[in-house]
Parts: structure tokens; C-alpha cells; sequence
């Protein structure tokens, strides 16, 4: 089945964070940072204009049984994110240092977030080749209707204006920028 999905990404500047894939881009551009720097950058991003402390960072990064310098480890780490943002502690423009109590995320943050609000269920294709069962495919469409209306932030196309798709074989795409269209969901059904 395919149906269109969720993606948060929260934009700072010319960057980009997806918080599922951990992910930065600048301009689109894949970044490649150590495991580090990117656990501490998702942090920060979770508490935008907060103190995050040194001990916090080194809680969330470094589990209890490492055995490592952690103010080295924090201390390297920062410095590559900085880096790879073009930052400077001096002039922070991203990750402000607060002297022996922590980091601050100073730059404004905006979540880019892509939800389905509506949805088509196009009608299922009967691929057993049985004319007599297309009354099969035509109830498992009613139901995937019927159900997928119950998520009360979801709005579904009706039944009857999904209806006109029946046996069109159209791009995905294309049936969702028609007018009224909508994200899709479409399948077959083989009994």
C-alpha cells in the first residue's frame, strides 16, 4: 500500500535536521559528521534557546560503563559541529558556550513538518480474474474507508468520488493533483 508519509525536519540557517534519519544538510547537501556531533547537535535542537549542561550532554552521548575523557570528548565534539555549521565560540551564530555550565542553542528554529490531513482509498483492483469476486475487492475498499475515517484528524475521500478512479490506471501523482485529490492509498486484492 502506498500512502504518503510523516517527516519532521527541523531548519536552522542553510541547514536542515531530519530527526527520524538524524540527517543534517546544508542546502540540501548531506553533511558527514561523527555519531558525537550529531547526538549533541539533536540535543540541543530539543531544547532551542536552553542551557543543555555538560553533564546532561555527557549522559545522553557516553553510556555509564564508557571509559573516556569525557570534558575532551564533549569539548572535540563541539568543536566539529561548529565546524560543520561555520560557527565560531566567539561570535556564535548556531551553539553558544556558556563557561563551565553548558551549550545554548541560539539560532531561531523552524519545524518543516508534512502531515496527511486527507486521504483518497482508491478503489482495490480485483486481480483474481473472477468477475464473480469483485464484490470482494469493492468491500475491502469500503472497509479500509470505513476504518481509516475513524482517525479523527484525518479527513477521507468518499467512497463515492474515489469511485471515479475505478479501473483508471493514472500516476499516483496525477490522481492526487486533481482537483479535490488527495494523498492515496491504493492496493490490489487477489482471492
Amino acid at each position: 500500500m502506498e500512502i504518503a508519509r510523516c517527516a519532521r525536519r527541523l531548519c536552522f540557517g542553510q541547514f536542515e535536521m531530519d530527526e527520524k534519519t538524524g540527517e543534517l544538510r546544508k542546502d540540501g547537501t548531506k553533511i558527514r559528521l561523527q555519531e558525537q556531533p550529531l547526538q549533541i547537535l539533536q540535543i540541543l535542537l530539543e531544547h532551542p534557546g536552553e542551557l543543555v549542561s555538560r553533564e546532561a550532554l555527557r549522559k545522553r552521548v557516553w553510556p555509564t560503563d564508557t571509559f573516556v575523557d569525557f570534558d575532551h570528548g564533549i569539548n572535540n565534539a563541539i568543536k566539529r559541529l561548529r565546524e560543520a555549521l561555520g560557527d565560531t565560540a566567539e561570535t556564535p551564530r548556531y551553539i553558544e558556550t556558556l563557561p563551565r555550565k553548558g551549550y545554548r542553542f541560539v539560532q531561531q528554529i523552524q519545524s518543516n513538518e508534512h502531515r496527511v490531513r486527507s486521504l483518497a482509498v482508491l478503489p482495490l483492483e480485483n486481480l483474481s480474474r473472477d468477475p464473480e469476486q469483485e464484490y470482494f475487492a469493492e468491500g475491502l475498499t469500503e472497509a479500509l474507508i470505513t476504518t481509516l475515517a475513524k482517525i479523527g484528524e484525518l479527513r477521507v475521500v468518499s467512497r463515492t468520488s474515489a469511485m471515479q478512479y475505478k479501473g483508471v490506471h493514472k500516476p499516483l501523482r496525477e490522481i492526487a493533483r486533481d482537483p479535490g485529490g488527495a494523498p492515496c492509498a491504493h492496493h490490489s486484492a487477489a482471492h
